[in-house]
């Protein structure tokens, strides 16, 4: 059962951080003992379509490691667009569906990353906030840094969650919410929660068509550079 939100969602738009907000907040800048990764970054040069082939990316992760989407080819992969400072990030991984999801679900078959595609100067960007965000939420998988934002512009990330599903093949089949919550509390839902995300891997498994492909994202925007 999960534990109701502190505030409801009015009250997360007032501070500062609703679907519309740009506003920075401070971020703490890289000590010599904390040096930011490289920043390796191979930006697609063909925008994300869904139902094809999803473009390559190259980022580095927390520790510097280089990841390849194209080093995953046979895996089911989740995309996760990430902002450790964003409410309903915050929501979603402490009492909400993206609480042990991730650990749950991945696999030798599955890969869950991470992607922070905020901007230098903007909320939630940089190693030090990111490494403290992976270590409140308790997560496990990659969290890969995007501070150019090309790679957050190519796959038309918006939100923060915003979730992308690709099949063993490289398709692009899913992208949208985690599921029908909007970031409210989860116990006071007039309907089921149904997992979008959750669903599209099961089809993805059973080789089924995915019937969703697209639903609309909710959360925090994504802080690109202005």
């Amino acid at each position: 059962m999960h534990a109701k939100l502190l505030a409801p969602i009015t009250l997360l738009a007032a501070i500062g951080c609703s679907t519309k907000s740009t506003a920075p907040e401070p971020t703490a800048t890289p000590t010599a003992t904390e040096a930011a990764p490289p920043a390796t970054t191979k930006a697609p040069t063909e925008p994300a379509v869904l139902g094809q082939a999803a473009p390559d990316f190259t980022l580095s992760d927390l520790d510097g490691k280089t990841h390849k989407l194209s080093d995953y080819a046979g895996k089911t992969v989740v995309l996760e667009w990430f902002n450790p400072d964003c409410p309903f990030i915050r929501q979603s991984h402490t009492e909400g569906t993206l609480e042990t999801m991730a650990k749950d679900m991945v696999s030798d078959e599955l890969v869950w990353l991470a992607i922070n595609s905020n901007a230098e100067g903007k909320q939630g960007h940089g190693k030090g906030a990111n490494e403290a965000g992976k270590k409140k939420y308790g997560i496990e998988h990659p969290i890969l840094l995007d501070p150019t934002g090309e790679v957050g512009k190519a796959y038309d990330a918006k939100r923060t969650p915003h979730m992308y599903v690709i099949d063993p093949s490289g398709k692009l089949v899913y992208r949208g919410a985690i599921d029908n919550s909007k970031g409210g509390d989860l116990e006071d839902m007039d309907v089921e929660v149904e997992n979008y995300v959750a669903k599209t891997i099961e089809l993805v498994k059973a080789g089924k068509p995915v019937d969703m492909g697209e639903t609309t994202a909710w959360g925090c925007s994504v802080k690109y550079a202005d």
